[in-house]
């Protein structure tokens, strides 16, 4: 006997009414009335020419014809609804994108402007993780990421995304009392894990033979600036990720010169494998939003007068 489409309505309420051994409960599962799905089960058992309930005064129960027809359907829509569940997901992961990046590039650079990537592609989705290491790009690992470092890595493809410039920020009331470089040196000091820190800065700051109070260290540098907004020192901020504290105007500059960093930020994505489209276009975008803003943000914030080059690849 050939399954003729025209039966799958009435196989769909028997598959619901076996599962609940109850034609209301499955009626109220499929948005149907009882009598609809009673209406059903016998135009599906006059096709067939058995009975697939049996029917008593408290409800009904499956006959033997009706537990074999109701296995074979219950496991039929199951893998149906499986397969349709793969396509659909399948689908989902066209369009989502998973990134790796730093915590602080997130919070204070990235996570601003994404409303503006989610309003021109609100078809995608984003998956972002956070860490220090270096992420595998591995198969179901990231698309992309975005990395602070000198722009090269083994098997990945690397575009200058932005630069940076280093300087000292502290709390008013410290800034208000602080007047040369000379005098930063003097403050209590809050660093973190980067390359170029203190050091660095009071030696293009021409500062020398200082002995520096670096009390406090942390690995985040959101945590550092937060630290330093809290009073507990002055810290090296990145003009990247310290706009919300000068906005605010939690965080104020100290006197002396930004600093041009050593390392930038990149977005990488392995070489050997071809973005798929939301990936490459949150790239684009992403390239495009950079070099729109860069000379502004940068300079507005840093002092820095140096002209940043605009995104390449590396």
């Amino acid at each position: 006997m050939a399954l003729r489409p025209d039966w799958l309505p009435a196989l769909s309420a028997f598959e619901a009414a076996a599962r609940h051994q109850n034609f209301a409960h499955a009626a109220e599962e499929l948005h149907l009335t009882a009598s609809a799905v009673s209406h059903h089960v016998r135009k599906l058992e006059s096709r067939l020419g058995v009975s697939l309930f049996q029917r008593h005064a408290r409800g009904v129960a499956l006959t033997a014809e009706g537990r074999q027809l109701a296995d074979a359907a219950g496991s039929a829509l199951a893998d149906l609804e499986a397969t349709l569940g793969g396509l659909r997901h399948g689908r989902d992961e066209q369009d989502r994108v998973r990134i790796t990046t730093l915590h602080s590039l997130l919070n204070t650079w990235l996570l601003p402007r994404l409303p503006a990537f989610s309003a021109r592609h609100p078809e995608v989705r984003l998956a972002i993780d956070t860490e220090i290491a270096l992420t595998r790009f591995d198969e179901g690992g990231p698309d992309i990421g975005i990395r602070h470092g000198p722009g090269h890595w083994p098997g990945l493809t690397a575009h200058l995304l932005m630069d940076d410039a280093l300087f000292p920020m502290a709390a008013p009331a410290m800034a208000a009392r602080t007047r040369t470089a000379a005098e930063v040196a003097a403050l209590p000091l809050v660093a973190d894990l980067a390359r170029q820190g203190w050091h660095d800065w009071f030696r293009a700051a021409d500062v020398h033979g200082a002995r520096l109070d670096i009390r406090h260290t942390f690995s985040d540098s959101t945590d550092a600036l937060e630290a330093a907004a809290q009073g507990l020192g002055a810290v090296l901020a990145r003009a990247r990720i310290a706009a919300p504290w000068l906005d605010s105007g939690r965080l104020q500059r100290l006197p002396g010169p930004a600093l041009p960093t050593r390392w930038r930020y990149y977005v990488v994505y392995p070489a050997h494998r071809r973005l798929r489209p939301a990936a490459q276009a949150f790239v684009d975008w992403l390239l495009l939003a950079s070099a729109e803003e860069r000379d502004p943000d940068l300079h507005a914030r840093s002092g820095d007068n140096a002209r940043p080059s605009a995104p390449e690849p590396r």
